[in-house]
């Protein structure tokens, strides 16, 4: 394994990360509420890549469009069921009503796919290989950065900007706050689904993946900065280069071989653990800081 190789991989599963962390960040800033259904909603898209492509049998850039329309009527109905009748109610609530959503569809994946893993196909035909890590990280750059014209250069980014930083000012200039909130959980959740076709190809997919997932979004949003989304980005590739590039070292420095124990996954978790706890200890608000917003 060479040191470009390397660098694919780490490259693809942060940008996988990241669309898991941006989606988490953008209904965080629309709600003030943490969404807990984030990563089983990262599986239901996995496990909604995998039956799309058994009835279909095309690649998964094919698939993609399907996905990401399934995942944002889920998110409709997640805001609607789950968010807006609790929307006047404390935080807790809708931590509560969210975790629901995930346990909800951890249980329905397990009765109708069991508990066996199962994968998505590729992103591209001609299975793995490093054409399909490039893909993975332009179709991530590309969605970033769809994103980022629509929030920056829309009328309905304004809206949504507007939406996240104060509720009440933007009700009363005349913007449907409830609209907004609910088109917010659509685009996340659609994230959501995104991620789970692409990491069900690299990891495979099972019904109880959705608790990894989520603490990977609470890590990478807590590294770079609660409700920041650059910062979410670059959590997440932090989070992707402790679990890729940390194993490989012993690899790509070969004298550190007889070290190989302090370099295997679990000393990996525990080396991003301690920059966790280094970040909350230095610099709490995060690497990027924390979006300024006001909260009613």
């Amino acid at each position: 394994m060479d040191l470009v190789q390397v660098g694919f991989n780490l490259l693809a599963l942060g940008a996988a990360y990241a669309l898991v962390a941006l989606g988490f960040v953008l209904i965080l800033n629309a709600t003030g509420a943490v969404n807990f259904a984030q990563g089983d909603l990262v599986m239901v898209g996995g496990f909604a890549a995998v039956t799309f492509a058994g009835m279909t049998d095309l690649p998964g850039i094919v698939l993609l469009p399907l996905v990401m329309a399934a995942l944002a009527l889920l998110g409709v109905a997640v805001a609607v069921l789950a968010y807006l009748p609790l929307r006047r109610r404390p935080p807790e609530s809708v931590f509560i009503s969210t975790i629901a959503v995930g346990i909800i569809a951890q249980n329905a994946a397990t009765l109708i796919y069991g508990a066996q893993s199962r994968a998505a196909p590729p992103l591209l035909p001609g299975g793995d290989g490093p054409v399909q890590k490039i893909a993975i990280i332009a179709l991530a750059a590309l969605l970033i950065g769809l994103l980022w014209g629509m929030f920056m250069h829309t009328q309905t980014g304004r809206r949504l900007r507007a939406t996240a930083q104060d509720r009440d000012m933007a009700a009363a200039i005349g913007i449907k706050v409830d609209a907004m909130v609910v088109a917010t959980f659509a685009v996340g959740i659609a994230l959501a689904g995104t991620a789970g076709l692409l990491l069900a190809n690299l990891f495979f997919v099972t019904p109880v993946d959705g608790a990894n997932y989520i603490l990977k979004a609470y890590i990478a949003v807590t590294i770079g900065g609660w409700g920041s989304i650059q910062g979410a980005v670059a959590g997440a590739l932090l989070i992707a280069a402790f679990e890729v590039l940390w194993p490989s070292i012993p690899l790509l420095i070969p004298a550190l071989e007889p070290l190989g124990g302090a370099f295997s996954q679990t000393m990996s978790s525990v080396a991003l653990d301690a920059v966790i706890l280094l970040v909350l200890l230095l610099r709490p608000q995060g690497l990027f800081g924390e979006a300024v917003r006001v909260r009613p």
